[in-house]
């Protein structure tokens, strides 16, 4: 009995010390998570103005050459796929969710940009075509952030690829994540569930049809010469934004899936304790009353 109920106690203890670290990551993660979710939020509205923006440009360009952007390839002989995943794991399924959407690629005609090391070494051990891979900070700013969608705008321009599209995670609630491809170059239209996924796609079906105005200067199409890189840029970092959002999330739900079944098996562990503990008393007991009846 004694070797069982210290077995037991030593798993006991291993539990509630795991328990301790899963609840303070949890706390961990809920702080940023709130921080990550006010910023992709915040960055919707402006999103959404700016497609706005580009739409009325785009109507109002006439029969003028179209910006390189927005020119579509005849033929689509390679294309480029940035994959923003994350940089540490703990997260749930929401990486295996994410690297499982790269499968629909042929990877003889595709190449991959990682934004975060989980797909970094996701794309490495399946040998893919990796053209580059970039870090960014917890605390990450647009610029830093705009040096990936650079890579992927001069690819475009010089010709090496006639399609980018983004693998991203789509923030949708704190329980709801969902991985997204999104095809960002050639920029095909500008309508707004291009930036943000399918809650976007909502909001439009209820909005009224915007009757705003817009007048250009110099002219539409020098407007749209530094525009539409920018929405470009914008886009990406939105995409950012919203996995970061989703990968707090993530975790945050994941941490205290962990913490309660920590909690839970503790009590099992306990409850099993105390019946090897009270079975080892019994058979004390009984024992102790043998040998009594045998003397007397």
């Amino acid at each position: 009995m004694a070797a069982n109920t210290r077995d037991i106690r030593r798993r006991i203890k291993s539990v509630k010390n795991t328990s301790q670290i899963t609840k303070a990551m949890q706390m961990v993660a809920a702080s940023k998570m709130r921080k990550a979710q006010m910023r992709a939020l915040s960055g919707r509205p402006y999103a959404e103005e700016l497609a706005k923006i580009l739409a009325a440009l785009g109507n109002a360009g006439g029969g003028e050459e179209l910006h390189p952007l927005l020119q579509e390839r005849k033929e689509v002989k390679r294309e480029l796929v940035l994959v923003i995943s994350t940089d540490k794991g703990l997260c749930g399924a929401l990486n295996t969710n994410l690297l499982r959407e790269l499968n629909k690629f042929d990877a003889a005609t595709t190449t991959f940009v990682a934004v975060g090391r989980k797909g970094a070494q996701y794309l490495g051990r399946l040998k893919r075509d990796l053209a580059a891979e970039f870090e960014l900070k917890e605390t990450f700013t647009f610029l830093e952030c705009k040096q990936a969608s650079k890579f992927c705008i001069e690819k475009f321009l010089a010709g090496e690829v006639d399609k980018v599209t983004v693998a991203f995670t789509d923030f949708v609630s704190t329980l709801r994540q969902e991985p997204t491809l999104k095809v960002i170059l050639p920029v095909q239209n500008f309508e707004l569930a291009e930036m943000h996924g399918t809650h976007a796609e909502a909001k439009k079906t209820e909005a009224p049809a915007s009757t705003t105005e817009f007048l250009f200067e110099p002219s539409p199409a020098g407007v749209l010469e530094h525009l539409v890189p920018h929405y470009v840029h914008f886009a990406v970092y939105q995409m950012v934004l919203e996995s970061r959002a989703s990968e707090h999330s993530a975790r945050m739900v994941a941490m205290k899936n962990a913490t309660d079944n920590a909690k839970q098996l503790i009590k099992d562990l306990t409850l099993e304790y105390n019946k090897v503990r009270q079975a080892g008393i019994t058979t004390e007991l009984l024992e102790i009353t043998t040998a009594q009846m045998a003397l007397g």
